[in-house]
């Protein structure tokens, strides 16, 4: 399982704020290219987000769902990426000063990555995972400027 974290500038409620707006999904999921639907109902448990991953034309069409949802603390989520599999991504994010600590973990559950040992698996998902959280932390802490900065 790759675990990484990231000290963000925003509180939790801004962090997930980011994460419950599906529609900014490919903005901070590295890989993710873009959405193609965002069920009503997201960020409910059993909602999806249908989007893609990989670079045009070599596009494939999956989908990510809410296992658990309790903000501004903890979301489960799982994510297909078929023909590769499906991963486990628990993010976990804890007030600190100044700011809050985001922890991602996450963890190949089915199909072909599931059957990579971790020692090879880990290392390219914490690149990636390490990439994700920064660009999660730009968009939690833009979006505390923007509400806090006279207009």
């Amino acid at each position: 399982m790759s675990r990484d974290q990231r000290f963000v500038e925003a509180s939790p409620h801004d962090v997930f704020d980011v994460l419950s707006d599906g529609w900014l999904y490919p903005s901070w999921v590295v890989g993710a290219s873009r959405i193609r639907d965002v069920e009503l109902t997201w960020p409910a448990v059993g909602a999806r987000i249908h989007h893609s991953f990989g670079v045009w034309p070599l596009v494939v069409d999956d989908t990510t769902s809410v296992l658990v949802w309790h903000p501004p603390h903890r979301a489960v989520l799982r994510a297909r990426g078929w023909p590769l599999g499906e991963a486990q991504v628990t993010l976990t994010v804890n007030d600190r000063t100044g700011g809050c600590l985001v922890v991602m973990e996450e963890e190949a559950v089915t199909g072909p990555g599931a059957l990579v040992p971790d020692a090879v698996l880990d290392p390219a998902l914490g690149v990636r995972n390490r990439e994700t959280l920064r660009r999660l932390a730009w968009l939690a802490e833009g979006r505390l400027r923007d509400r806090v900065s006279p207009s």
